[in-house]
């Protein structure tokens, strides 16, 4: 699928709802399972009409816990290479739509319009780009707030956690991956200007974003505290456990040495 049919495809029909529902039935119970995943505030997410949900980024695979941590289809942005193969149509029938990178990409931002427009659930990363410090989150840009604008659909702040570092080689490492979604802010009284745009990404959206985040990785540390302290008494235990009851020749060359011992004192 060619860029352009892409967009057609996204603008004309959206999703393939046999396709998703088919996905969604055999994803979620094996990444629920395999990735432990915990997801918060999903019901901050409206139940219908437009919205975008604002997340942070820090990997490939973000778009996709997203989606199916979310109750209803949600629709996303991929960069070009990944709709040109033989895959790109199966990514489309799941809500991914092109963009290109590094440059200022018209036709996917109409076909963001075009989706909110039609009252459809939109994310969009105010990062732009993947952030791979793994402790740090990027400078938001203001393309995510100035879209919700324009279509005056809320915002939903949202976190995603252990989804970097995914994969050792071809197999998926057996991490905890979070979501965490904040309720969402009201734009439709707000102008749609690029200044009103900055103050919203900037002041009322990223840090509730960072708060979350925040919240996601502190959970994790104390969960790994808590799974260490386990460790270290239950090695203590099992220790324990396996020292055997003394056998009686055992018992016997105990006594005999002792006795020996007792004897060399008097003689001193």
């Amino acid at each position: 699928m060619d860029n352009a049919a892409a967009h057609r495809f996204a603008r004309d029909k959206g999703i393939s709802r046999p396709v998703y529902g088919l996905t969604r039935g055999i994803v979620v119970p094996l990444f629920r399972a395999y990735f432990r995943m915990r997801i918060d505030g999903a019901g901050h997410i409206p139940r219908d009409g437009a919205a975008v949900i604002a997340p942070n980024h820090k990997s490939f695979y973000d778009s996709f816990f997203l989606a199916l941590a979310t109750p209803r289809p949600m629709r996303f942005m991929a960069k070009d290479e990944l709709i040109s193969p033989w895959y790109g149509a199966y990514l489309a029938r799941l809500g991914a739509f092109p963009v290109r990178r590094g440059e200022s990409d018209e036709e996917a931002l109409e076909t963001a319009r075009e989706i909110l427009r039609d009252g459809g659930l939109l994310a969009l990363f105010p990062e732009g780009t993947r952030i791979r410090d793994p402790d740090t989150l990027g400078t938001p840009k203001r393309g995510a707030a100035r879209l919700a604008l324009e279509a005056g659909a809320p915002i939903v702040p949202a976190a995603i956690t252990g989804t970097d570092g995914l994969f050792a080689g071809p197999f998926p490492k057996p991490k905890r991956v979070q979501v965490a979604f904040e309720e969402p802010i009201p734009v439709h009284e707000l102008a749609a200007t690029p200044e009103v745009a900055g103050e919203l990404i900037e002041e009322h959206v990223w840090p509730q974003v960072e708060r979350s985040w925040r919240r996601l990785r502190s959970r994790k540390t104390v969960a790994a505290a808590l799974l260490a302290a386990a460790g270290v008494g239950g090695g203590v235990v099992a220790t324990r456990r396996r020292r055997r009851p003394a056998t009686r020749w055992e018992r016997v060359a105990r006594s005999l040495g002792r006795g020996r011992g007792k004897r060399r004192r008097r003689r001193r």
